[in-house]
Formats: structure tokens, sequence, C-alpha cells
């Protein structure tokens, strides 16, 4: 991938090359402008991935310099360096679209922080085009520069972890690990081990110290799936984890310092479970900080062909009839992109041929009408399937074609709506 284009825009002798010069040696490609005009003129001529600017320039302003790159180049995701006097004017900035204010002076290492997230963000497999996920990565990019809680909510399968990896890999934590644990498989006997790790001779088998998930994410990310399945008397404990920043091993006599931040994910609907009982009202206000949502996988039909190329074995390398994409973008995804992966892997593996059509992701829907053995022409089935391409017809031509409307009317699945629609 090619490096980043950075436009820096710094009319300050010392800190102008001064940055410039650790920029490159950071690996982006970035370019020195001192006034405003100079910015949008090299601005113009080559496009920069990223505006790094002072607010205050020799000739105008930020908001002015805004405006005039979005009228020379459009929209292009913009920090602004200030001085606590124009901190007013750079959250103006903010809400009219730039992507956010560093104050002077400058904390380097948080500026290259910010800047890896948007290289992150820049790949293509990423997060996804889809607005929704778009969206989603904004979010992430500014929750990425807090130190607090975060919680990841959404459908099993929707990719909570991926989000979750990209929100460390954002951070000024990235260099340090991602420690994933997944709170509905841990055994109820082991959990407090597991999470906090033991001694020599804690309990019987344990033969020698072991460190638990708590302590192996020192300075990263320590990200708890499935945060409502955790045992209820051991909430107390993971509470003080999270208050306390703190926690003793099983057979120690000392507290050590908590050092991770915590992301944590559920599809569970945390608030529920706790007028249930089932969940620490305490633990759920401390977790639930900054609160994000992952869209499931039809809120993103966007992604759903490039997601699915991604699934694809790069030898022997197979490709999807256009009937294929349209069938995925039509299916419902009730298990989200584990879904998609596991059906394209089992079309890949299974499928003949360099192509896999819908039969070779959606084998349940040619096995739905299967003419019984022996069946003779115009036969049952037949006048069922007949029957059905009618009300699928019918249910199109009442909802002006539209797919999601003609499924939600007749009680079925768009996968079923596009079958049946098939000449």
């Amino acid at each position: 991938m090619t490096a980043l284009r950075i436009l820096l825009v710094e009319d300050d002798p010392i800190l102008g090359p001064a940055l410039l010069q650790r920029l490159a040696l950071e690996g982006f490609d970035a370019q020195l402008a001192v006034t405003g005009a100079g910015a949008v003129a090299a601005a113009s001529v080559r496009a920069p991935d990223i505006v790094l600017s002072d607010i205050r320039l020799p000739d105008f302003d930020g908001e002015a310099l805004w405006r005039k790159l979005v009228e020379a180049i459009g929209p292009v995701p913009t920090w602004f360096m200030t001085a606590h006097g124009d901190i007013a004017q750079a959250v103006r900035l903010v809400k009219g679209g730039a992507r956010d204010y560093l104050t002077k002076p400058v904390d380097i290492d948080a500026l290259i922080a910010a800047l890896g997230g948007a290289r992150i963000a820049r790949r293509t497999d990423a997060l996804g085009a889809a607005p929704a996920m778009r969206a989603l990565e904004t979010q992430l990019l500014k929750a990425a520069r807090a130190e607090l809680p975060v919680l990841l909510s959404g459908e099993t399968g929707s990719g909570k972890e991926v989000a979750a990896r990209f929100l460390h890999e954002a951070s000024a934590r990235a260099a340090a690990p991602f420690v994933a644990i997944n709170c509905a498989a841990i055994p109820r006997d082991l959990a407090e081990s597991l999470l906090f790790g033991h001694e020599k001779g804690a309990f019987t088998g344990a033969a020698a110290r072991r460190p638990g998930v708590a302590e192996e994410a020192a300075g990263g990310t320590l990200f708890l799936d499935e945060v409502a399945e955790f045992p209820l008397d051991l909430q107390a404990k993971l509470l003080r984890l999270v208050e306390a920043r703190e926690f003793r091993p099983l057979g120690a006599k000392a507290d050590l310092p908590f050092r991770a931040r915590i992301v944590a994910a559920t599809h569970a609907d945390l608030a529920e479970r706790v007028r249930a009982g089932a969940f620490r009202e305490d633990l759920y206000f401390r977790l639930n900080v900054i609160a994000l949502a992952v869209p499931p996988l039809r809120a993103r039909i966007e992604d759903i062909a490039e997601l699915a190329r991604g699934f694809l074995p790069t030898a022997p390398r197979k490709e999807f009839a256009p009937e294929a994409i349209d069938a995925m973008i039509a299916h419902d995804w009730p298990g989200n992109v584990r879904e998609l992966r596991n059906r394209v892997e089992r079309a890949a593996a299974l499928g003949d041929g360099d192509i896999i059509d819908v039969d070779d992701l959606f084998p349940e829907t040619t096995l739905d009408f299967a003419p019984s053995r022996g069946a003779a022409s115009g036969s049952l089935d037949d006048a069922a399937k007949a029957a059905i391409k009618d009300r699928v017809r019918d249910a199109l031509a009442k909802t002006g074609g539209n797919r999601s409307e003609a499924a939600r009317l007749l009680g079925v699945s768009r996968t079923t709506i596009w079958k049946y629609a098939r000449p």
C-alpha cells in the first residue's frame, strides 16, 4: 500500500520542519506548506489523504482554509493544531466536518497515533465502505483517543471483535498486546484464574505461577467478548478491575496494577440483564461509558460482495456469478458476517468449476421444493412453485419492485423473493 499523503500547513520555522521530519520517519509521504494559499495550491496539484494544519496562518485562518480546501478538492480528513485561545474555533471546525484538533504544544506521539488510525481506516479491508460502517469507523477513531471503557453491542457474528481490534490499532496502545477472552466460553471454576491469574500452589494443580489475561494485556487492550455471560458472583471483582485499575491473582499477597484498556462486547441487552438481576448495575455503568453499536450485515449490503470475495481461497481462485452476488445482497444474513464466511468457504470447497453460483451458496433453496423421486411433470411440487412465483410477483407489483418490502409483505426472506422472482 502506498504511503499516506499528508499536507502539513505550519508557518513556524522550527515546528514545521520538525513535524515534517517526524512524519517522514513514521512512513508518511508528507509535504509542507507555510501559508494557507500555498496549502490550497499544493492540494490542487496533488490531493492529500490528510491535512494537518495550524489554525492561525499568515494569510488566513483555519476556517477559511477549510472552506477553500473543500472548494478545491472536496472534503478531506483534517486535523487542526491550535493554542488554547483558539479552541472554540477548533470545535466549530470539528462540528463543520474537520476530523479533530490538537492543542499546542502538540503531543507528537498522540498525533502519530491519530494519523495511524487514519492509515488503518484507509485500508479497503478495514471495516467497510457502507455508510453504517463508515459512521462506526468515525466513532471508533474518536473513541481510540480516549482512555475510557468501550461497550460494543451487536448481533452474533456482526464483527464486534473486528471493531475492537480496529479500535486498538487506531489507539496509542497499538504496539501493546490485544488480548481477547470469550466470557461465555470460560469454565466457571476457571474464570477467576483465567482473568486474574494465580500463584504457584494457589489451588490443587497450580504447579506454577500463571498470569491471567488482565496481566497479559499489559498496556494494551483487554477485550471481553460476550461480557453479559460473565459469572454474576465474579462481577464484583471485574468491577474492581475496571474501577480501581488493580487486581489480585489467586494466592497472591498483593495487588497488581491493571494497565490495559477495557473493551467489552455483547449481543445481549445488558440493561435488560440488569433489570433481571443477572448483571450488576454498577458494572454495567462502568463498562457502558462509550457505547457503540456494530450494525448487522443486512444494514451494510454495500460491503457484502467485497467481504465475500475476501473469504474466497486464493488457490484455486474462484469467482461469483452475477446472480450469486444478487442473491447474497438479497439474503437477510441472520448469522451476519460469520454466516457469510461459512457459506462462501463451503461453496468454494464443494462447488464445481471456477464459478460460484446461487445454488452453491444457498443449497437449501434448491432443496425446498426438490422433486420427489419419480415425480412426474405437472406434479404437486411444480404447482407449489408456480403458486409461490405468482404470489411473489404480485407482492413485487404491489411494492413497486422493492424486494425488501415484498419480503415483509409475504413474511419471507429476501432470498426467497429473489429466487422466485427469477424467470
